[in-house]
């Protein structure tokens, strides 16, 4: 099974794939070749719960084609508890600022066509 599937599998059961390097231990998104502090080309799996908090998102209403279904919607950089890592993905039904204050717990929920899917914890 490629990165990418195995991503998609964990996703969908509300995890994160990341790679530690196995010289310095620096945690990775899964998708890194080598290592960002040391340089090392050795990972090894970790796999996250895909909770933390809400730092940044953008408010779509108008969506591009394939995704007019969705709208309105969030594209949401989550901040994972106890890592310096963010991901990114969609949060349903979010109109406007109020509706998503920077800093709301929120925790990775799916993987469908549009990605990585995050809701409201």
């Amino acid at each position: 099974m490629s990165v990418e599937e195995q991503l998609i599998e964990h996703a969908k059961q509300g995890k994160l794939l990341t790679h530690k390097c196995t010289d310095c231990g620096y945690l990775h998104l899964s998708t890194a070749y080598y290592c960002l502090k040391c340089g090392s080309k050795g990972f090894e799996d970790v796999i996250l719960d895909g909770i933390g908090s809400v730092a940044t998102f953008t408010i779509i209403t108008v969506a591009p084609a394939g995704f007019e279904k969705y709208t309105p919607y969030a594209f949401v950089v989550l901040q994972l508890d106890n890592t310096h890592l963010r991901i990114s993905g969609f949060m349903g039904g979010i109109a406007s600022p109020e509706d998503l204050p920077v800093g709301t717990r929120a925790k990775i929920t799916g993987f469908d066509d549009r990605g990585i899917v995050i809701e409201k914890q």
